[in-house]
């Protein structure tokens, strides 16, 4: 498969090209800044230098075109004010949806955040955040042109990933490392089954390829 991950230096994308790249796949991040290439490079991944918060939806197209699926993975980050959740969190995965429509890619996988709801209340940063996410889920999850599934991971550790989770539509809260968030993904990414479903993501006792199997129904 010929994935195409936008945030592609982030540290959920860096470590989901790592386990792509390794069973075979080819894969493409998108980055802000040239910079960022080597990273991707030693990750396994094909550096595509372009800034979501001014690309055109065509320009993002043409980068997608020939994709067997798409993974939005950018973030404005914590220490970003609210203008950059709604240009980042909000805006490209709009943008990066409206991209894949464009380019007849059909599987698009969404890194979203448990508490994600575009009625969310509170006017602190990470409420504003959690508007900005739940805005860019529902406007993913309207579009029937998408085989769309959309994950929202607990808080995330950068502890060792121990393959074992808890993947449910609600799942209540909890963390869960970033190491078991892209073998999640790239499980996902392999089970078109699982379109239409927003998934909540916690560690668990369930190996993940069982967790994903589950929840696509098999």
């Amino acid at each position: 498969m010929r994935i195409v991950i936008a945030g592609g230096h982030g540290q959920i994308a860096l470590r989901l090209e790592r386990l792509l790249a390794a069973r075979g796949d080819e894969v493409a991040g998108i980055v802000r800044k040239a910079e960022q290439a080597d990273d991707l490079r030693a990750a396994g991944a094909e550096p595509v230098v372009l800034d979501l918060e001014s690309a055109s939806v065509e320009e993002v197209a043409e980068r997608l075109r020939g994709a067997d699926a798409a993974v939005f993975a950018a973030g404005a980050g914590p220490g970003s004010g609210a203008a950059r959740k709604d240009t980042v969190d909000k805006a490209a995965a709009v943008l990066f949806a409206d991209a894949a429509v464009r380019a007849g890619v059909r599987r698009f996988l969404v890194v979203s955040s448990m508490g994600a709801d575009p009625r969310h209340q509170g006017d602190e940063i990470f409420d504003v955040y959690l508007r900005a996410k739940g805005e860019a889920d529902a406007y993913v999850s309207s579009l029937d042109a998408l085989d769309w599934t959309i994950l929202r991971p607990g808080a995330l550790t950068d502890d060792a990933g121990t393959g074992l989770v808890r993947l449910e539509a609600h799942t209540g809260r909890g963390p869960v490392p970033r190491d078991d968030v892209a073998a999640v993904l790239a499980e996902l990414v392999d089970t078109p089954a699982t379109n239409g479903l927003t998934l909540e993501l916690i560690s668990g006792s369930a190996p993940v390829s069982v967790a994903v199997k589950s929840v696509a129904g098999n």
